[in-house]
């Protein structure tokens, strides 16, 4: 179950809700995708937070991006899939491959200028099993 406010995100701009199974069908109908990962709202509180910005995020791109929320029962695994450790996180895929994270709530400066370089980024390897994902600088690193 989501937030009250995540609720209210969703419906009113029609954001759907991805699982596991049906995420490669919504990717692939979009050239690049924004993935919000909520895990639970009372934990993260923040979360409500980013659900506020991110519509305000879509528009500001101008339709650059689709948005969707990962179903709850299907955030742990693909968690895992994409290798980020904090929430909520927001997760840019283009053509279905990973380009990058967010995670937390941003100034909205550093989201309009993370974006635009993960917008104009290559995608990275998404099979992440084993191995532990960090941001720095606004670039992942993987290590074994």
């Amino acid at each position: 179950m989501f937030s009250t406010l995540t609720e209210n995100m969703i419906e009113q701009y029609g954001y759907p809700v991805v699982t596991r199974e049906s995420l490669n069908e919504f990717a692939a109908v979009h050239d690049v995708v924004v993935l919000f990962f909520t895990e639970d709202a009372k934990r993260f509180p923040e979360t409500d937070d980013v659900a506020m910005i991110l519509p305000e995020l879509v528009k500001a791109f101008e339709g650059c991006f689709a948005a969707a929320v990962v179903a709850r029962p299907d955030q742990f695994h693909l968690q895992i899939r994409y290798g980020f450790n904090e929430w909520p996180t927001l997760v840019f895929l283009k053509k279905g491959e990973y380009l990058g994270a967010i995670s937390r709530v941003q100034d909205w400066h550093d989201y309009l200028e993370r974006i635009s370089r993960l917008l104009a980024s290559k995608p990275e390897e998404t099979s992440r099993l084993g191995r532990s994902v960090s941001s720095v600088g606004g670039r992942a690193r993987t290590t074994e």
